[in-house]
C-alpha cells in the first residue's frame, strides 16, 4: 500500500509505502487503545455509581442484581411450597399410621404402656466429631421423597399385619375354646375306656361333664346350628358348625333352646343337661370334630384361658 503526501512546504511530493505488517501493527495498536479507553470508561462509570454521584447508573445496575435475586427467591419459594405440600401429605399418613398402629397393638394384645404411639422413642449417643452438613434444597427434596415412600410402604405392611391379626382373632372366636358347662371336672375323658353298658374296651370320642338336670349348656364358640334333634344314642343333641370344618356336639340334654339354622354366639345358652339317650345319669357329652374326625376337646378348651397361645396349624391354613 502506497500513500502520497503533498504539501506547499514540500518542494516535491513524498510517498510512504506501507507493507501488510505495518497495517497489522496499526490495527493492533488501534484495538489496544480502544480496549484501554473502554476499561477506563467502565471503571469510571462503576465508581461513580458506587459513590452515588450517578443515581441513574446505580438504578440500572441495581435492576440486574435485583432480577437475579428475585429469580432465586422465586425458586426457593416454589421449592418450599412443594416441600410443605409433601410434609402435609406425610403428616396425614403418619396420623393414619398411628391410628393403624394402635389398632394393631390392641389386636396383638400389647399393653399401651409398653408401646405408646403418642410419645417419641428415646434416642441418644456420643457426639460426632464430623462437622454437621446442612443439606441443600435438592437434597432435602430427595430425603422427603425417600421418607414418603418409606412411610407408604410401612403403612401397607401395617395394613397386612392388621388384616392377619383380625383374621386370627375371628378364627379364635370361632374355635370351641369355652367350656360348655360350669363344672370343675369331667367324669370321662377322650380316648379308650371301659364301656359303661357293655364293660368292653371302647373309644370315647368326647368329654363327659356330670351335673344336675337343668344345668345350662353353653355354645363353646360362635357358629350355625346344623342339628337340634333327638338321636337314639345321644338323646337330645345339638350340633354347631363353626367354620373351618370344625363342628361341636352337645348330647344327652333334657331341653333344647335352638333350632336348625340359628346363628349362635359364643357362650349362648343352647340347652340344659339331662340324661336322654344312651346315658347312665345326667351329664353333658361334648365332642369336637374336624372334617368329621373326633378330636380331644381338652386341647381346644386349654386355649380358652390363654389368648396368647398360637392357633392350631389347621386353623392358620
Amino acid at each position: 500500500m502506497q500513500i502520497i503526501v503533498m504539501h506547499p512546504r514540500f518542494s516535491r511530493s513524498r510517498s510512504i509505502t506501507l507493507a501488510s505488517r505495518h497495517i497489522l501493527l496499526l490495527l493492533l495498536l488501534l484495538i489496544t487503545v480502544l480496549m484501554g479507553l473502554s476499561s477506563v470508561l467502565t471503571y469510571a462509570v462503576l465508581r461513580r455509581a458506587a459513590t452515588g454521584d450517578a443515581p441513574f447508573l446505580r438504578n440500572v445496575l441495581g435492576l440486574s442484581v435485583n432480577q437475579d435475586g428475585d429469580r432465586k427467591e422465586k425458586y426457593v419459594k416454589e421449592n418450599l411450597t412443594l416441600m410443605a405440600i409433601k410434609l402435609g401429605e406425610m403428616q396425614a399418613q403418619l396420623i393414619r399410621l398411628d391410628a393403624l398402629g394402635e389398632r394393631v397393638q390392641g389386636l396383638a394384645g400389647v399393653r399401651p404402656e409398653e408401646f405408646n404411639f403418642k410419645k417419641m422413642p428415646g434416642r441418644g449417643g456420643a457426639s460426632s466429631t464430623t462437622p454437621a452438613v446442612v443439606p441443600g434444597i435438592s437434597e432435602m427434596q430427595k430425603l422427603l421423597d425417600a421418607l414418603a415412600t418409606d412411610v407408604s410402604r410401612r403403612s401397607d405392611y401395617m395394613n397386612v399385619v392388621e388384616t392377619t391379626l383380625m383374621s386370627d382373632k375371628i378364627k379364635t372366636r370361632l374355635l370351641p375354646t369355652k367350656q360348655p358347662v360350669n363344672v370343675g371336672y369331667n367324669s370321662s375323658s377322650f380316648g379308650w375306656r371301659l364301656d359303661p353298658f357293655t364293660g368292653g374296651n371302647a373309644f370315647h370320642e368326647g368329654l363327659d361333664f356330670p351335673a344336675s338336670v337343668g344345668t345350662p349348656i353353653y355354645a363353646a364358640a360362635a357358629g350355625v346350628v346344623m342339628a337340634s334333634e333327638y338321636h337314639p344314642q345321644f338323646g337330645n343333641m345339638v350340633e354347631i358348625d363353626h367354620g373351618n370344618d370344625i363342628m361341636t356336639r352337645y348330647a344327652h340334654a333334657s331341653a333344647l333352646f335352638v333350632k336348625v339354622g340359628d346363628i349362635v354366639s359364643r357362650g349362648q345358652h343352647i340347652a340344659d343337661i339331662g340324661t336322654t339317650g344312651r346315658s347312665t345319669g345326667p351329664h353333658l357329652h361334648f365332642e369336637v370334630r374336624i372334617r368329621g374326625v373326633a378330636q380331644d376337646p381338652k386341647k381346644f378348651l386349654a386355649l380358652g384361658g390363654s389368648p396368647g397361645k398360637a392357633l392350631p396349624e389347621f386353623v392358620r391354613r
